[in-house]
Order: structure tokens, then C-alpha cells, then sequence
């Protein structure tokens, strides 16, 4: 609020996935109201899995188009520090399905480990060649203060790292954590410099894996990247820099492949030969991704927009994209069973 310029917001929407049964808290929306003395004001939590900050930007920007508000404050938190890691397993698996997935001990990193599993069988790729979906996000992680992984990972301790769900290693999995993230939006802002966010689409697919026609498609990125894309008036080409859901190296891959940027069954070729990095043809996860920066399930969504902003100020530091136009976030909910992507774009 004191980087945008104002000291009250007519709305409060926050994203959270875990809060009640993680730390038995829930009704988020007042709390957070309450302690900024917002007063009256309508607030909302909102559970969109590990989409819901993303939701609560999304549902902030509907607010403020629809013309129902001048200024809202959307907010992404979440705590899971608390939680050992069993628990939080748990907790996380409530975004698969219940009777086909969760039923059958299938956690998200099960489910992650068959979609890579089917990618290389189907594709004809090694494990390796998701190295520089790893890579990239720590080296851009060295130089985000906010980043929870500053280290470089070199291909030999990718290649070596600790199986956790063959094929998935160490270093092709992001870390949970604690983070909090937020971001004000408004129709006029007194703080010069705002960047516009020009489209905002959320698509759905079927919530378990085995119900989808085929499930390295993510129908849902595909259809929320069109229609944000259409409201925007961009071309695919247009977008400078990419904030992808790379919980997983895999997810990556399936997320530049969806959205266009790759052809089915290249998305590893992309990123390692048409450059993923901060000069290549398309840059992503700029301040090191949910890979190495973290991802902290409810405040990942707002993370992702926040960065993309800050390129787009030309405020990134180290980690600038030269040039920085047009951004995309994306952030999904399950296995991509809720999608969320948004175009935002320097004034």
C-alpha cells in the first residue's frame, strides 16, 4: 500500500489453500481486514488449491473492472512451517481427487512423477533434458534476496541428486515454505510507473489425471493463456517473459508446450536450445520460479504477478530482462485442474 500510494483499499481478497487445518485459522479475509483497520470493508478468502493467489488477483481485478471498487488489496499467504512432513502431504493432496487419486496414496509428487514418467516414454527424452528447467531458476534465484534457494546446480549434481519419485530427483521438485505476497489494484493509483494488467482469464480441466483424454495436455493452460491472451489484444509473440507453475521441472515443460511457446513433446527442447534464461527467447521464473525461490501454496500466485510487475518497472536489479513489454503469469491449482494466467503489461 505505501508502494502504491495509499493508505485504505475498498476490498481485501486473499488467496489461501491450508490455513484452517494447518494452523486453525481460517476466515482470513477479516483478520487481515481488522489488523490494517480497513474498516467495513468486504473481504474474502479464497481457495483455488495452490492457484489461490492467483485467484485473489484475479478476483481483485474483476472487482475493480466491473467498476464496483476504486482500489482493493489482493493478498496471497500461507504458513506451513508448522507442519511435518506427512502432514503437509496430506494437506497438499486435498487439491488431487479424493476417490481416484488420494485413495490410491497418489501425492502430487506421485502424480508429477507419472506425468514425467509418460513425457520421457512418450517423447523420447532423458531425464537430463529437464536440467535447464532447474538451472535457470536457481541461477536467477542467486541474486532474489526474497529466493529460498541461492545455489547453483550444475548438471553433474542434477544428474547425481536424490531420487525422491523416479524420475523425479532432488532438484526437479520445488521447496514449500512460509511467504506472504501482496499487491494493490486500482483504476488510478497516485503512484506513477502502474502497470496494467490487460488480461485475466481462469479455465478448468478434470480434477484426476486419469479422466483427462490425454494428460501431458494441459487443456486448461491452453484455453486460460487464449482467452487472457484475447483480452489483452497480444500475440504470443509479443510476451518478453513467462512466470510459470514450475512446481516440477515436467510441469514446465507441459506449461510452454500448452501455451503455444513450444510444440507437443519440445518443450525440454526449447528451454534448452531457444534459451529460457534472462537474454534467451523467452525468459522465465525470473526471480528463480516456485523451483528456487519457493513456493509458499497461497502467495505463490501474487509472487509470480509482483515479479512480473517489477520487470516491467524496469525495478528486476540483476535479474532485468532487457526491454521488459509484456509479461505472463501462470498458476495452477492440482494438476493444472485450475488454471489461471495473466498479461500484464508497462504503461
Amino acid at each position: 500500500m505505501k508502494d502504491a500510494g495509499i493508505d485504505r483499499v475498498e476490498a481485501v481478497f486473499v488467496g489461501n489453500m491450508i490455513a484452517t487445518e494447518a494452523t486453525g485459522q481460517g476466515h482470513l479475509g477479516p483478520l487481515l481486514a481488522g489488523e490494517l483497520g480497513c474498516g467495513p470493508v468486504e473481504c474474502v478468502s479464497i481457495n483455488a488449491a495452490c492457484a489461490s493467489g492467483a485467484a485473489a488477483v484475479r478476483q481483485a481485478f474483476l472487482a475493480v473492472a466491473s467498476g464496483q471498487y476504486e482500489t482493493v488489496l489482493a493478498v496471497g499467504l500461507e504458513k506451513m512451517s508448522c507442519l511435518d512432513r506427512n502432514a503437509l502431504t496430506r494437506l497438499l493432496a486435498t487439491a488431487a481427487d479424493a476417490e481416484l487419486e488420494v485413495a490410491n496414496n497418489a501425492t502430487f509428487l506421485a502424480l508429477n512423477a507419472l506425468l514425467m514418467q509418460r513425457y520421457m516414454h512418450e517423447y523420447g527424452v532423458t531425464r537430463k533434458s529437464f536440467y535447464a528447467f532447474a538451472n535457470v531458476a536457481h541461477e536467477n534465484a542467486l541474486m532474489n534476496p526474497y529466493a529460498r534457494l541461492r545455489e547453483r546446480v550444475s548438471l553433474e549434481c542434477y544428474l547425481r541428486s536424490r531420487m525422491v519419485a523416479d524420475p523425479i530427483g532432488l532438484y526437479d521438485c520445488c521447496p514449500t515454505g512460509d511467504g506472504a505476497a501482496a499487491v494493490v489494484l486500482g483504476r488510478n493509483l497516485p503512484r506513477r510507473g502502474g502497470i496494467l494488467i490487460s488480461g485475466s482469464s481462469c479455465a478448468s480441466d478434470s480434477l484426476s489425471l486419469q479422466e483427462r483424454r490425454n494428460p501431458l495436455w494441459l487443456h486448461a493452460a491452453e484455453e486460460s493463456c487464449r482467452s487472457a491472451l484475447r483480452q489483452a489484444n497480444r500475440l504470443l509473440g509479443e510476451v518478453d517473459l513467462l512466470e510459470p507453475h514450475d512446481a516440477f521441472t515436467v510441469m514446465a515443460a507441459l506449461s510452454l508446450e500448452a501455451c503455444g511457446f513450444a510444440e507437443r513433446g519440445r518443450g525440454v527442447e526449447f528451454a534448452s536450445e531457444e534459451g529460457v534464461g534472462l537474454r534467451g527467447r523467452l525468459p522465465i521464473c525470473t526471480g528463480g520460479g516456485l523451483k528456487a525461490r519457493g513456493h509458499p501454496v497461497g502467495a505463490t500466485g501474487v509472487y509470480q504477478v509482483i515479479e512480473a510487475a517489477l520487470q516491467l518497472r524496469g525495478e528486476a536489479g540483476p535479474n532485468q530482462v532487457p526491454g521488459a513489454a509484456v509479461a505472463m503469469t501462470q498458476s495452477f491449482g492440482g494438476t493444472a485442474a485450475t488454471v489461471i494466467t495473466h498479461i500484464l503489461e508497462r504503461c
